[in-house]
């Protein structure tokens, strides 16, 4: 009995002794939070979706009220919104080029091979994992939805091609969609780099058009006629946007083969022949 009281009368003096200890502590040691990180919170659309580069709505307002970031990173808030977080703060609300996911790839039905018939769980990684789900292309788009059922803004749908298509206005560049496509098909760009490769696979000749109509072939004629701005990579076209909007016009895409290298204006995609037309609705 007197080793249970001694053991109990131990454990409470260590108790207590810390316990002064975290009092003085939060007395002397707290650091004040500053009151606007609530009111600017509240401001915020609170959908925590990290589009803005950080963790969260919360951890944005910190960088808001710190002049870490500025309103305009807020890429799903409305321009008003934005304004009335920057004159709450009293700072300039700035000016962000617009983000949006592009997807690379625009072989859909009738115009990818298709070798067999996926009956398996409709998802776009599990019929990844199983056989490619039996597109003959082992770079192309499944077309399974993962996407669309990633994206919290309704930004993307499918087409009749079974092609997500990007809605601009929607798109929050929040990059679930980049996270949920298992052939990293998607990147995120700004509106201003109209210049959009539309291919995955690193094919050339013969055997990028046995696999898909619109593949990109490898015949480098962009190349040439990106004024030194397109270098050929594994057989695929990358455009260098390091200093900014550097594709003037869409000539390195007039004389692309297939339409696998395309050039975006206003939400359409531009394509130099009528024989391209019918695939202007893709990933916007």
């Amino acid at each position: 009995m007197d080793t249970t009281l001694t053991a109990v009368l131990i454990m409470s003096s260590i108790g207590t002794f810390f316990g002064i200890c975290l009092a003085v502590a939060h007395k002397y040691l707290k650091v004040e939070e500053d009151p606007r990180l609530d009111v600017v919170e509240e401001m915020l659309p609170g959908t925590n979706c990290g589009a803005c580069g950080e963790p969260g709505c919360r951890a944005f307002s910190e960088a808001l009220v710190g002049g870490i970031k500025e309103p305009c990173q807020c890429t799903v808030g409305s321009p008003d919104d934005i304004e009335i977080i920057a004159s709450f703060l009293g700072v300039v609300a700035g000016e962000q080029d617009k983000v949006v996911a592009r997807l690379h790839c625009a072989g859909g039905l009738g115009l990818a091979r298709q070798i067999a018939e996926y009956e398996g769980y409709s998802n776009c990684r599990a019929a990844h994992l199983v056989g490619g789900g039996g597109k003959g292309c082992s770079w192309g788009c499944l077309g399974l939805d993962d996407c669309m059922v990633a994206c919290d803004f309704d930004a993307i749908h499918m087409n009749e091609q079974r092609l997500p298509v990007v809605s601009v206005e929607n798109c929050t560049a929040c990059n679930d969609c980049v996270e949920a496509c298992p052939r990293d098909l998607f990147d995120l760009m700004p509106l201003s780099q109209k210049l959009i490769v539309q291919c995955n696979a690193p094919l050339e000749g013969d055997d990028a058009y046995a696999v898909c109509s619109v593949c990109c072939d490898g015949c480098q004629r962009c190349a040439a006629d990106g004024d030194g701005k397109i270098t050929m990579q594994n057989n695929l076209p990358v455009v260098d946007w390091s200093d900014g909007n550097i594709a003037a016009s869409p000539k390195a895409t007039w004389r692309c083969p297939t339409g696998a290298i395309t050039w975006v204006e206003d939400g359409q995609f531009i394509q130099p022949t009528v024989e391209y037309s019918t695939r202007k609705e893709v990933a916007v």
